[in-house]
């Protein structure tokens, strides 16, 4: 398939962008380490050479105040602008473009010397902001022009000025946050008078011939948010004070709407970006959920964008762009928004990577040379870590073959993609087994394999992925029929009665019950989705919300978890709120503190607190936890075969496929 509008040439009057790909901003956590800048040059370069038409880096303050966290980083005196050059210098050579994202966190920032419009506290910060003073805002918006203009100096093709997402000019511009009664608050005329001074005073200092991209809070997705009148007015203005290009921001980051995690449909807010396109004369750049060339494309094609923003699929592929261009789409390693390795990361003050492509990030640290002796291996286990290792290992140039007993590739990915929401997994699957093909890995499915069988074929290495069983509870009446495991569900549909018991509330504790109370995905029906979390397309309320319209409940369901600490505190950090909200607005009930018992015709025994009660149940599902498959390891150890653990097989903590993945990589970088 071929993309014309993905790949036209946008111009801008002084400068042409090559595509209308733009890799959007993202932290990476490289930022503040320790040489971090060359690794960020090395990461930016490969986008660059993986033909991305335009580059914003992840968000760099103006001043200290505007900082992510105490050791954020800044670029406000000359001694920053080195190491900047070292990016620019090696996206440049690469034939690339990148803007430097300049961002002021205002009350998001989590250190205490955090400022906003008015002395507001953010429900996801710990400190309260001080409120700028007049003074204080002048300084403010001298600061973000001077960041531009060295931005300008150490070699950027332009700056993105970070105007949403709940950021301080955002906390500005929405009465929820800005109770001023000076000339920066009240009227919109006057909450938005700190984004229109902030452009023209970048534009002063920058010139007419640099790229100044307003990423402007189209849908705030809180309450006493903007209107759609008032962002096409402050477009408008933004526009007429010297925006190049204006960037779609969607939601605050403390709103209680999903806006990027896997169960979003794809371009799920782009009728927001046609909306306002229809009212500006320059180009609007589109963004979230964005993740494959046809979805880009149909956007481009149907004329509700000029620009598509992708930034977590160039994570997951650096080549997407390229791929796309060559007619493989179907080699691209597709975004499955998880989060789990990116946003998970960031939000917790790790370096980013990605879930399904461990090297971002690590481009520096895991290289995978050509190989000098090449080995004959055996992978047995074509899960995660089998699927990457074999992969990468393949590649290197040795001799690999895949076993599974299964028909199929993919391991726990094929229960994965069978949860609602949760269907990027199938991509993933499809990417694998077009990346298997193209390295010459001798595929082996349907047979199971014994340490004897492999010992005789002459391997020099049994890497084995083998992965996990679920773990049994020995506990009275659970041989019964009626008790189940989270594979009896989820990948063997047995039949599960109306009234159901769900033990332990990990992450296939939460797949499980939610599997049990969706009769169908939310994710493939946009229309569906939207009203199930109350966006009001009609943009006729403040922030765009309205009442959200919950599905009538198909089961009666309890997750229990032995611990005390709240059911799914262990989940993703920006996705496991969504998880709770959904199985809490599908009735589900959820305990915590629970002593498991028995079972029988009068029901689960459990105890809380010491006390006795029967769930009067038709089925329990047993989701505590899994053992680690390692008995073929022993065996082979044993003939003295060389042997290798990775994956579940090594650790069966919990599904944690980020961890497989990356560990099948390093294994192979290294064999």
């Amino acid at each position: 398939m071929s993309y014309p509008h993905l790949f036209q040439p946008l111009d801008l009057g002084f400068t042409t962008l090559k595509n209308r790909v733009l890799m959007g901003s993202m932290h990476i956590g490289l930022e503040e380490e320790r040489n971090g800048f060359d690794r960020l040059a090395q990461f930016y370069k490969e986008r660059a050479e993986g033909g991305v038409g335009l580059i914003v880096t992840g968000g760099i303050a103006p001043n200290f105040a505007g900082r992510v966290e105490p050791r954020g980083a800044q670029l406000s005196h000359f001694w920053h602008v080195g190491k900047h050059r070292k990016i620019t210098k090696a996206v440049h050579d690469a034939d690339g473009k990148i803007c430097l994202q300049i961002l002021h966190t205002g009350r998001y920032a989590y250190h205490p010397f955090s400022v906003s419009a008015s002395a507001i506290k953010a429900p996801i910060s710990p400190f309260k902001p001080k409120a700028l003073s007049a003074r204080g805002i002048r300084k403010t918006i001298n600061d973000f022009a001077n960041c531009a203009k060295l931005a300008r100096k150490a070699g950027y093709d332009g700056v993105e000025v970070m105007g949403s997402e709940g950021y301080l000019i955002n906390q500005f511009i929405a009465p929820k946050t800005n109770k001023r009664t000076d000339q920066y608050g009240g009227s919109f005329e006057n909450r938005t008078r700190i984004a229109i001074d902030i452009v023209k005073a970048i534009r002063e200092q920058v010139g007419s011939d640099f790229i100044i991209i307003f990423r402007l809070s189209m849908l705030d997705l809180v309450d006493n948010g903007s209107t759609f009148e008032e962002v096409v007015a402050l477009a408008k203005m933004l526009e007429e004070a010297g925006v190049t290009l204006l960037n779609t921001g969607i939601g605050w980051h403390e709103a209680r709407i999903p806006t990027i995690v896997t169960s979003v449909p794809r371009k799920a807010f782009t009728w927001i970006s046609e909306k306002i396109k229809s009212e500006v004369s320059i180009p609007v750049i589109t963004t979230n959920r964005i993740n494959t060339p046809e979805i880009a494309e149909s956007i481009l094609s149907d004329g509700q964008a000029d620009v598509v923003s992708m930034a977590r699929p160039l994570l997951a592929d650096e080549n997407f762009v390229n791929k796309a261009q060559a007619g493989q789409a179907d080699r691209i390693n597709t975004c499955i928004a998880c989060n789990q390795a990116c946003l998970d990361h960031v939000f917790k003050r790790q370096q980013a990577s990605c879930l399904v492509n461990p090297r971002a990030g690590y481009e520096t640290e895991l290289v995978f040379k050509t190989v000098v002796n090449k080995k004959k291996l055996a992978v047995i286990g074509a899960g995660p870590a089998g699927m990457a290792f074999s992969s990468y290992a393949a590649e290197r140039g040795h001799e690999v073959h895949l076993f599974d007993q299964a028909t199929e590739i993919g391991g726990q990915f094929n229960i994965a993609k069978t949860i609602p929401g949760k269907e990027e997994f199938y991509e993933t699957i499809r990417y694998f087994n077009n990346r298997l093909k193209d390295a010459g890995v001798h595929l082996h499915l349907g047979e199971r394999q014994t340490a004897e069988g492999l010992k005789s074929q002459g391997f020099d290495q049994v890497i084995v992925a083998t992965g996990i069983s679920p773990r049994e509870l020995k506990l009275p009446g659970f041989d019964d029929d009626r008790v189940l495991s989270y594979l009896d569900v989820l990948r063997d549909k047995k039949e599960v009665g109306k009234k159901v018991a769900v033990i332990g509330a990990g992450g296939i504790g939460f797949d499980v019950s939610a599997a049990l109370t969706q009769p169908k995905s939310h994710s493939l029906d946009l229309e569906a989705w939207l009203a199930y979390w109350g966006v009001d397309t009609d943009y006729k309320n403040r922030g765009a919300i309205k009442p959200m319209k919950d599905d009538p409940p198909v089961r009666e369901v309890t997750l229990m978890q032995r611990k005390n600490t709240k059911v799914g505190a262990g989940l993703g950090k920006t996705s496991g709120w969504v998880h709770r909200a959904e199985l809490k607005r599908a009735g589900v009930t959820m305990l915590n503190g629970v002593e498991y018992r028995s079972f029988s015709d009068k029901g689960l025994e459990i105890a809380i607190d010491g006390q006795v009660q029967y769930l009067d149940v038709d089925n329990v599902v047993v989701c505590a936890g899994q053992l680690s498959n390692n008995v073929l390891a022993e065996e082979l150890t044993a003939l003295g075969q060389s042997v290798e653990i990775i994956g579940g097989a090594s650790v069966a903590a919990e599904l944690d496929a980020k961890r497989a993945i990356r560990q099948g990589a390093e294994l192979a970088a290294k064999i």
